[in-house]
């Protein structure tokens, strides 16, 4: 069982190498499994996104790294977070921008053939990160939480670093040195906002 799993697991990184979209049913017929086997293990898109996040060795790095902060300075845990993985983004970016890619096309597929908003495999793992970024954040409330966590997740990612390098012509060193900017700057209007709403 455990091989069954780790072989689609295994094929839907290759998939999105070549440019396809590594759905269940895609990755169950790369790895010569049948779709209602996969789906045994996996039962969305989600499930899969996650397991794909989890299997990466970069993003089991930051897994770590978030695990082990260890100071209760919210900004000094945030900015561990995001050097360390935008740095691991910039190394690796033509994989990066050839996944971004394949999950816009998919998007854009998706919306021709009426599917309207379909899930893709997309991670939850920056949230998860940001959320024990914030962990000591206690007098937050729910809401601003949520907004601040949506907020700083801009700041990590391919995403951000494309509109950063593509849009205003900045070099890695400069791309990286604006979203840790960004990042303090977001948390520290969010944090000041929110005291403010909470009193």
């Amino acid at each position: 069982k455990e091989r069954t799993k780790r072989a689609i697991i295994r094929a839907a990184p290759e998939l999105l190498q070549e440019g396809s979209m590594p759905t269940v049913a895609a990755a169950a017929e790369r790895a010569m499994v049948s779709r209602a086997t996969a789906y045994r293990y996996f039962a969305s898109q989600g499930e899969l996104g996650e397991a794909l996040a989890t299997a990466t060795p970069a993003i089991a790095a930051i897994d770590q790294l978030v695990d082990d902060l260890s100071s209760s300075d919210v900004e000094e845990r945030l900015l561990e977070v995001v050097e360390a993985y935008n740095q691991i983004v910039i190394a690796d970016e033509t994989h990066m921008r050839n996944m971004l890619r394949v999950l816009q096309d998919n998007w854009l597929k998706a919306g021709l053939d009426g599917e309207g908003d379909k899930t893709f495999v997309r991670s939850q793992t920056r949230l998860r990160w940001i959320d024990q970024v914030l962990g000591p954040l206690e007098q937050l409330t729910e809401e601003w939480r949520l907004r601040l966590r949506a907020a700083l997740a801009i700041t990590l990612g391919i995403e951000s670093i494309v509109s950063l390098k593509d849009a205003c012509g900045l070099d890695d060193d400069d791309a990286l040195a604006v979203l840790r900017w960004a990042a303090v700057a977001m948390l520290r209007a969010g944090l000041s906002e929110g005291h403010e709403v909470s009193r």
